[in-house]
């Protein structure tokens, strides 16, 4: 069984560039506000939504590993 991740917006940093929804249609939403929202903020890990964070221009999107908390993206310095 694959890794299962913790996914958030960090909504002060979003700046409703969609990108997340382009690369992740099924895993991001925005609202009326036009702020970024997972789907479901414990998902399977998947490149979709990988992707749709690093595309993210000011990287409001956080992914962990679910339980340890290891970070994936932004990778740790």
């Amino acid at each position: 069984m694959g890794d299962r991740w913790h996914v958030q917006v960090d909504r002060s940093v979003c700046i409703g560039s969609a990108q997340c929804v382009h690369h992740a249609p099924a895993a991001f939403h925005l609202d009326t506000a036009r702020q970024s929202h997972p789907a479901d903020p414990e998902t399977d890990a998947n490149e979709k939504v990988l992707a749709a964070a690093e595309s993210c221009p000011v990287e409001a999107i956080v992914i962990t590993v679910l339980g340890s908390g290891e970070p994936v993206f932004p990778p740790e310095e």
